[in-house]
C-alpha cells in the first residue's frame, strides 16, 4: 500500500476541530516544522482545526512552530515538561490570560505514558512525582517500602513526526537524536503522518535500520530540505 502523501496540505487536511494531537521533537529536534506550520496555513484559511489539545515535550519557543498554534488560537490545551523556555511569551500570554489549559507531566512520566498508549498498557505506577501537587487525587501505592503514583496512558487522535528517511509503505528512520519522542507517539496515536528528508521504494531502507515500522504510519510526505526551528528562531522568522 502506497502512503506517499502530495503535498503537506493534504497531509493535515483531516486533523479536526477538538483533536487531541501529538507533535514529534525535543525543542527543535526532530520537530516536523512544515507539518506544523502547514496545519496553521489551513486554520487561518478555514478556522479549522481548533481547540486542539497538543501533546509534546514543551510548549514552543519564539514565533514559530507549536508557539505560532499558540499564538493563533488554535491549541485549547498543553500536556508537556516544560512550558518555559528560551522565549515561552506565546504560551506565558495565553496561559495568564487564562485562554489555554497545561497538564504538567515529568518528562520520563510523559514519554513513559505515552510508550505505555503504544503498547496497550492502560496505567503504571512510577515514583516520580510524589508528594507533590502533581500527584494530587492520583492513587498511590506503596512497593517495598517506597510511595509510588499511578498514571494513565497517554493516546492521541493525531500524531505529526519527522523522519529522515522513510518509504512508500511508511517504515521510517530518524537522524540521531531527532529520533527522541517520534516513535513512541507514532505507536500512541490512532493515525500518524510523517514528513521525511527522503522517500524510497520498499526496500530502500536496510530493514535493520527501520525505527518505525509501516503498521504504525497513516501517511509520508517528503519535505527534501527541512527548516530547523533553532536557526528560525535566530534568524527572527515569526509564522502567522
Amino acid at each position: 500500500m502506497d502512503k506517499t502523501l502530495q503535498n503537506l496540505s493534504t497531509a493535515v487536511a483531516d486533523i479536526p476541530d477538538g483533536a487531541v494531537l501529538m507533535i514529534g521533537g525535543f525543542g527543535g529536534s526532530g520537530a516536523p516544522i512544515e507539518l506544523i506550520h502547514a496545519l496553521i496555513d489551513r486554520y487561518n484559511a478555514t478556522g479549522s482545526p481548533a481547540d486542539i489539545t497538543v501533546i509534546n515535550n514543551n510548549a514552543g519557543n519564539g514565533k514559530i512552530g507549536i508557539a505560532a498554534m499558540i499564538d493563533a488560537g488554535m491549541v485549547a490545551k498543553m500536556i508537556c515538561s516544560f512550558p518555559r523556555s528560551s522565549d515561552p511569551r506565546a504560551f506565558t500570554d495565553k496561559y495568564l490570560a487564562g485562554e489555554i489549559a497545561l497538564e504538567l507531566v515529568p518528562q520520563g512520566t510523559l514519554a513513559e505514558r505515552i510508550r505505555a498508549a503504544g503498547a496497550g498498557l492502560p496505567a503504571f505506577f512510577t515514583p516520580a512525582s510524589y508528594g507533590t501537587e502533581l500527584a494530587a487525587d492520583k492513587q498511590v501505592q506503596e512497593f517495598d517500602g517506597v510511595s509510588y503514583v499511578l498514571e494513565r496512558w497517554l493516546k492521541a487522535d493525531f500524531a505529526i513526526v519527522k523522519g529522515a528517511v522513510g518509504d512508500t509503505h511508511g517504515n521510517l528512520t530518524y537522524r540521531l537524536a531527532g529520533r527522541n519522542f517520534n516513535p513512541l507517539m507514532c505507536m500512541a496515536a490512532d493515525k500518524t503522518i510523517a514528513q521525511v528528508s527522503k522517500i524510497t521504494s520498499p526496500g530502500g531502507i536496510d530493514p535493520e535500520l527501520v525505527i518505525t515500522p509501516g503498521l504504525f504510519v497513516d501517511g509520508v510526505v517528503q519535505v527534501p530540505d527541512p527548516q530547523q526551528e533553532e536557526m528560525l528562531i535566530r534568524t527572527g522568522v515569526e509564522y502567522a
